[in-house]
């Protein structure tokens, strides 16, 4: 606070030093007073903010799989539906030429991550507001916190203010994928304001896209070489996302386009995952792109970055509604 004078207070000595004791005792009686209406008005953000306005810090992928392997998720596995059922000649076809069966000691995990599919953002979960806040926090690069709902979220491509709304199908584990960037992070997203690429959303449906190919036994094969169920998840994932960047990006893709980029991205999925994996490869070895699509220049500045993801409101209708 500013003064426009220094006076000696009536009935002390005019003394420097004491004058200065004075002022001193006067200050931090001041500062006190600042500390409780700050701390009054934190309180009064937290309450409007909620869970999201907390300082926590960011939760890796690792961290938020760490808490669903022991939290109690018995309700979401009853909803699980392990795998697709098929009848007639369809079935008699998948098991003379299908993909062989997930062995046994990979069910567990697969049993997990479909369960995780199945759990909802729940606003009393500490660790789902995490996951949540991070995703704000990555894709923004904020260090601060957000309120659980409004339009910031569809700014960064969710459908709504409501990101929960928007994991039917994915649970957590749609959340969960958009924390996990480490191959995304190098694709230049400035298309999300240069052609309206839904991030989140589209997103969510690429996990969508993957826990289908594994209800479905597509990716048996591979979990049985890797001896892995939700790391080969997570590659494929960033393998779709990689294609799906591609072809926005080369081919001036908009959001009309966007059903008909998910049904390719969803048969490639189930009937090429190979494919889509070694394409993760190779643009992550920096060798040739395994699809045939131009890479952008090193030169051109336009390595993989969250700034700019932020893109102006989308609405979706009709057919082009992604979930």
């Amino acid at each position: 606070r500013e003064r426009t004078a220094l006076t000696t207070p009536p009935g002390l000595p005019a003394s420097p030093n004491l004058q200065c004791a004075f002022l001193l005792a006067e200050i931090s009686e001041e500062l006190r007073q600042a500390q409780e209406e700050w701390e009054a008005v934190e309180e009064i953000q937290s309450g409007l903010w909620g869970t999201l306005a907390s300082a926590a810090p960011p939760i890796s992928f690792n961290e938020a799989l760490q808490y669903f392997q022991t939290a109690d998720l018995s309700e979401c596995r009853k909803k699980v539906q392990a795998t697709v059922r098929r009848q007639g000649l369809a079935a008699l076809v998948h098991f003379l030429f299908g993909p062989p069966r997930l062995q046994q000691q990979l069910q567990g995990e697969r049993e997990l991550a479909l369960a995780m599919a199945q759990c909802g953002l729940d606003d009393n979960e500490r660790v789902h507001m995490r996951i949540l806040q991070t995703i704000y926090k990555k894709l923004t690069r904020s260090r601060l916190g957000c309120p659980r709902y409004g339009a910031h979220w569809e700014e960064l491509g969710f459908q709504g203010a409501d990101p929960g709304t928007d994991l039917r199908g994915t649970g957590m584990l749609g959340l969960m994928h958009v924390t996990r960037h480490e191959v995304l992070s190098r694709l230049p997203l400035t298309l999300a304001l240069l052609q309206n690429f839904p991030f989140c959303v589209m997103s969510v449906n690429i996990t969508r896209i993957v826990i289908q190919a594994l209800r479905e036994e597509c990716l048996s094969r591979e979990c049985n070489r890797r001896q892995q169920v939700i790391a080969v998840l997570n590659d494929l994932y960033a393998a779709a996302f990689l294609r799906l960047y591609r072809l926005w990006k080369w081919q001036h893709k908009t959001i009309a386009d966007s059903g008909f980029l998910l049904k390719e991205l969803e048969f490639s999925a189930k009937k090429k995952p190979k494919q889509l994996l070694k394409s993760l490869e190779a643009y992550v070895n920096r060798g040739p792109a395994a699809d045939g699509l131009p890479r952008p220049s090193p030169a051109s500045g336009e390595e993989m970055d969250f700034t700019g993801v932020c893109d102006p409101q989308v609405e979706l209708e009709g057919e082009a509604r992604l979930i």
